[in-house]
């Protein structure tokens, strides 16, 4: 397996297919804002994705269903502000899309043209197929996701992992490549087995980003707050923690509240 990095001045849907002809592994990060998404991209990542999982770590809530497009849009906006190489990719959120491909076409469109996001990227596959198509014909990139699909999470009624079983893992197979043929750009696998993840992306030749799907695919992507340590209760087996921000933050903050209290700051040298 190549291990040569080619340096891309600009990320583009051409690219990720190019990295993934030339074995070049694709990374894919999360963000929200403009401040951490300025990091990220300065940082080298591929793909920056302005995930719907904002409803959890930036708001609050349990699942990502609440999220709006309007809060979908003001996040995608603030990250592309601050992007310079990356491919910005937004999720359509819950609602905006399942239902009717004309709405899906607006959704899009809205996200396109108010966001300035380069591609959108949306959960299912032969149920969606219509939108997905609708999307593409009008010129907006689409991403696919399959296996553990958050949006669904009800249907499902647990986070674990998908496609364990063959009925499921056929049909996961069988979406993908019809993702593939609908022209989809790349394909998202969350939560699947990595013997499953690796046959899929050698059965398209559109790059497979995983999330918890092995080693076997062309690319992976965390939750950026997970992987630099800023959430602390969250723990799947395929996050690494490449920081711990939660320690580091809390213990800052304290020293700080400890120095206001004992007028330690501001020192003579911090003021004016």
């Amino acid at each position: 397996m190549s291990t040569a990095k080619k340096e891309y001045k600009r990320v583009t849907v051409k690219t990720l297919v190019d990295m993934k002809a030339n074995n070049e592994k694709i990374s894919m990060l999360t963000a929200y804002d403009y401040t951490m998404a300025t990091i990220v991209d300065g940082a080298g990542v591929d793909v920056i994705l302005v995930g719907d999982s904002a409803s959890n770590v930036m708001a609050g809530h349990e699942t990502t269903l609440p999220i709006t497009l309007d809060q979908m849009i003001y996040h995608a906006s603030s990250v592309i502000r601050a992007v310079k190489r990356a491919l910005v990719v937004v999720d359509l959120p819950f609602g905006t899309y399942q239902s009717d491909p004309k709405e899906a076409l607006r959704s899009a469109i809205r996200i396109m043209k108010e966001s300035g996001g380069h591609a959108v990227k949306l959960e299912g596959g032969k149920e969606v197929k219509e939108s997905i198509k609708r999307i593409i014909n009008a010129g907006i990139p689409v991403m696919g996701h399959l296996g553990l699909m958050p949006q669904s999470i009800y249907k499902f009624g647990t986070y674990t992992v998908r496609a364990k079983e063959e009925f499921e893992a056929e049909k996961l197979k069988s979406d993908a490549i019809m993702l593939e043929r609908a022209g989809c750009f790349a394909i998202v696998l969350e939560k699947i087995p990595a013997t499953l993840a690796k046959e899929v992306a050698e059965s398209v030749s559109i790059p497979v980003i995983g999330i918890g799907a092995g080693n076997g695919v062309d690319g992976q992507v965390l939750v950026l707050h997970d992987m630099i340590g800023m959430t602390h209760e969250f723990n799947p087996r395929f996050l690494r923690r490449y920081m711990n921000l939660y320690d580091d933050m809390t213990s800052a903050i304290s020293q700080y509240v400890d120095d206001v209290k004992s007028v330690d700051f501001p020192s003579e040298k911090e003021q004016y």
